[in-house]
């Protein structure tokens, strides 16, 4: 499932997940960035790439002027105007199944379109 997994210290501290592109129907680089932080914080980034294009979204909890604490910025492009207020669990592991399961569903709709 994983080419790689490994703690990256570029910018912030996160964990860099690069998923198998056998997943994935036509040629994709994927992958997510993990921070999760002491204070409940997180940002989960997940990023399709391909030679003509790129798709991705963010689930994120943090202190921001643009929506509430716990907020999701959708495909394609995770962009901070489209921004939607969400509601996470609390729990870093809850959320993480929640993107899972969306990935999941991603990769699905992707082969179904082939």
């Amino acid at each position: 499932m994983f080419e790689s997994v490994e703690i990256a210290e570029e910018r912030k501290l996160s964990l860099r997940v690069e998923l198998s592109s056998e997943y994935y129907p036509r040629d994709a680089s994927v992958r997510f960035e993990i921070r999760w932080y002491r204070n409940d914080d997180l940002n989960i980034h997940y990023r399709e790439e391909r030679r003509d294009s790129v798709w991705q979204c963010r689930w994120d909890r943090h202190p921001n002027d643009h929506n509430s604490r716990d907020h999701f910025h959708p495909p394609p492009d995770a962009s901070r105007p489209d921004a939607e207020n969400a509601r996470w669990p609390d729990d870093h592991r809850d959320v993480c199944r929640l993107v899972f399961d969306f990935v999941e569903e991603r990769i699905e709709t992707l082969w179904m379109d082939q």
